[in-house]
């Protein structure tokens, strides 16, 4: 970075030094805090200070970061202008994130929980800005309580909503209203935006939460709110996920091979002599992990070989700039956004039946207890003799399927052989204390034009969970190996729960009879895995498992191995979809340098500097895509519903606030009865037990009772579905008139 100067008739640091406000500081960071500290210096914005100091506008963003970080370490505060003065150490610095109720909470980075900020306090804040809170001497809850005092960095700068033309000017209705309040958009800007049309609109100047409009201008007119496909792409686009690729990558697709060459296959252990499969859903292209699987005496040779993408996305390249840009491949409702061009994805990379394919292969010795005994890390070519399904497999080993069995005759001992490795390494999981959660989850079946015409389960065979078996098993081999070799890697970090998550999960476990052992103010993943147990097949297994997941810590990507809870694991990494996550493909990286001695002191240096900032952006993206994901999942559940208001459905209670309540019906569609819908009584949220009680005791709603609703209403804008309860009525045998059946 270029030297910055301090500014004309300001001080030098000798000045005003001081030990203590700036140690741990480097050059830049003094410079900056010195001149905030001088005499002379009277409050400026950010983009003041970068002009006073001679900052090129090159060099702006890194200039932000490092005031940013000031910041943080409470060396600089901001004013209530946006003017930047002193620092104040009792302000701490974090993301804001606001619900649709007023209230929202701050999460600040290193900080194990979140601050609460009450409707008061949230300042001009919208969800997503990076802002400056004072802890206040109250608590809500056992949660810190908090004020906004400053918005250091807007969250967004783009919305995406729609647009309603109001005389000459407009207005956009943001789609996401925790984002921001409603848009004032000129006639002159508005790109010739007609009602209805949703758009993308840049914002020029953020209003407040309460009684004044921000303003911006139309940037991109998606279509019109009806017409299809425009409802998932307007998510896309309010996610910031990019949905189409830059020339330069198309080019760099264009010219990858379609076939591997002599000259790849060079130094490569042949696995192309053995049987080898994929096993994947009907609808999947793009296959980067296969299996090998023999016996000899107690001892199996399990090889899980994964496609290596590394070989043809290169580091620095276009692609891999925009592989790491997306971080991850999105699978929406209707679409698939993927992380790496089609060509690659479905063509080279994939593991494509009867085709040569270059692979990062780990071949385990596992005994008969599920251990791993010996392994082998390796670069391979493959040949997959069959692509199959989830589907044909179960239906040949657990069906026992005469004319599947027919089809596949060569293959059914190899599938007998991989159901028993199988249920040896789940057993051998279950014994160390791996959590198995087993939720059902929708699928929405769309029309050409993307209208949903149903919601359904989706079915997880056994055959599912058999490759999960050997993708976790290959997983933890993988991170364990470069753990001990003290290499920088990427490994999948699941946390141990806070102390409060497991007195509130104990707790409530123990209102049904049930008990969690705690020690040392938290509970052994054994624990959970026998909760789960015991409570399989009794009307309380939804809600206790949901409780039990939501008690837990989201995964993240770390430079640290710091274990996996979910799994009872030690060593955790992704190391078996580099096609589709970008973790994996910068593991694979390291791995293959290391295998090649190309690893050198200089290499290690560039990943010990990158990775650190990277693990936290891969975190960050991962969650964008899963929240997309969930929001068109939701967005067409509702769509759906709209069809059937005034229909009544047998349900189950998911969940209890103090605003309503939650009730999921078979087909996995929730929807919430509002406590100003219970008219029958007063009822109050009974914050101990999780229920919601009738003041005169009438009633008592408590999670998993099974309840009977009728939708009332459905909003396609907010993803939601209104219920109100009625009494149970006599249901015929086919189940529900609209085809969601008990």
């Amino acid at each position: 970075m270029s030297g910055y100067r301090k500014g004309k008739d300001m001080g030098s640091i000798g000045k005003n030094s001081d030990e203590e406000l700036y140690s741990g500081l480097d050059e830049h960071q003094k410079l900056v805090v010195e001149l905030v500290h001088d005499k002379k210096y009277k409050p400026m914005s950010m983009k003041e200070i970068a002009g006073l100091m001679q900052v090129p506008k090159s060099e702006r963003s890194e200039f932000n970061e490092i005031v940013n970080g000031l910041f943080k370490l409470g060396k600089l505060s901001i004013d209530d202008k946006g003017r930047i003065v002193k620092g104040n150490q009792n302000f701490l610095v974090g993301k804001f994130m606001s619900t649709k109720r007023e209230f929202g909470f701050v999460r600040v980075e290193g900080e194990d929980e979140d601050i609460f900020i009450p409707g008061d306090y949230t300042s001009s804040a919208f969800d997503g800005d990076l802002v400056q809170v004072e802890l206040l001497t109250r608590k809500h809850g056992k949660k810190r309580e908090g004020s906004i005092v400053g918005i250091l960095e807007r969250g967004t700068s783009f919305v995406v909503g729609t647009y309603h033309k109001k005389r000459k000017n407009g207005v956009v209705v943001p789609d996401n209203s925790k984002k921001i309040n409603e848009i004032f958009v000129e006639a002159a800007d508005s790109k010739g935006a007609m009602t209805g049309h949703k758009v993308v609109v840049y914002i020029t100047e953020f209003g407040n939460n309460a009684d004044k409009f921000s303003k911006g201008e139309v940037v991109e007119i998606i279509g019109h709110e009806n017409d299809p496909g425009v409802d998932i792409l307007s998510i896309v686009k309010a996610y910031g996920i990019p949905d189409e690729y830059p020339e330069k990558v198309m080019w760099e697709a264009e010219n990858m091979p379609d076939e591997i060459s002599d000259e790849d296959r060079d130094g490569r252990t042949d696995f192309r002599e053995l049987v080898t499969v994929t096993i994947d859903g009907e609808d999947a292209k793009d296959l980067d992990d296969a299996i090998t699987l023999e016996k000899n005496g107690d001892i199996y040779r399990l090889g899980v070989h994964i496609a290596d993408v590394s070989n043809y996305v290169k580091e620095g390249s276009a692609i891999d700039k925009e592989a790491l840009k997306r971080g991850t491949s999105c699978y929406l409702a209707d679409r698939v956004i993927p992380m790496i061009p089609h060509r690659l994805s479905n063509g080279i990379c994939s593991l494509n039946e009867g085709e040569d394919r270059l692979t990062l292969s780990c071949v385990m010795d596992i005994n008969s207890k599920g251990d791993v005994i010996a392994h082998d890390i390796c670069e391979g070519v493959i040949n997959v003799n069959r692509r199959m399904s989830y589907t044909s497999v179960h239906k040949i080993v657990e069906e026992k399927d005469e004319e599947e069995i027919a089809k596949y005759s060569d293959l059914t001992e190899f599938f007998d052989l991989m159901y028993e490795l199988s249920d040896i390494l789940h057993e051998n999981r279950r014994k160390k204390g791996s959590i198995d959660f087993d939720f059902p989850e929708g699928k929405v079946v769309l029309d050409e034009d993307g209208k949903p015409i149903d919601v359904q389960v989706y079915e997880r065979t056994k055959a599912n969970r058999v490759i999960e078996e050997f993708m976790l098993i290959a997983n933890e081999t993988v991170a364990e190996d470069y753990y001990w070799q003290e290499l920088p890697f990427v490994y999948r970090t699941h946390e141990t729960p806070d102390e409060e998550k497991c007195e509130e999960l104990s707790s409530m476990v123990g209102a049904f009879g049930y008990t969690l052992k705690m020690k040392e103010d938290t509970v052994h993943p054994k624990e959970i895995q026998k909760l789960i147990e015991n409570i399989k097949g009794k009307p309380e297994e939804g809600l206790l498992s949901m409780l039990a997941l939501r008690s837990m810590k989201q995964a993240r990507y770390t430079v640290s191995c710091d274990g996996h809870f979910g799994l009872a694991f030690k060593y955790y990494c992704h190391f078996t979809s580099p096609i589709r996550r970008y973790p994996d493909l910068q593991i694979h990286r390291i791995i293959k340098e290391n295998l090649n001695g190309k690893l050198t002191p200089k290499r290690i240096s560039h990943y010990d500097k990158i990775l650190p900032d990277e693990v936290v952006r891969l975190s960050e993206l991962e969650r964008r895509a899963d929240e997309a994901e969930r929001e068109t999942l939701n967005l067409k559940k509702a769509q759906y519903m709209q069809q059937f208001i005034g229909e009544k459905y047998d349900g189950i209670i998911s969940g209890i606030t103090s605003w309503g309540i939650y009730v999921s019906l078979p087909n996995t569609v929730e929807g919430m009865v509002r406590v100003a819908d219970m008219t029958d009584d007063y009822y109050f949220y009974d914050e101990v037990r999780h229920e919601m009680v009738g003041e005169h005791f009438k009633k008592t709603f408590v999670p998993g009772q099974k309840v009977r609703v009728q939708v009332t209403g459905v909003s396609v804008e907010n993803r939601t579905v209104d219920f109100i309860f009625v009494e149970p009525d006599e249901i015929d045998n086919k189940g529900d008139e609209n085809g969601i059946n008990p």
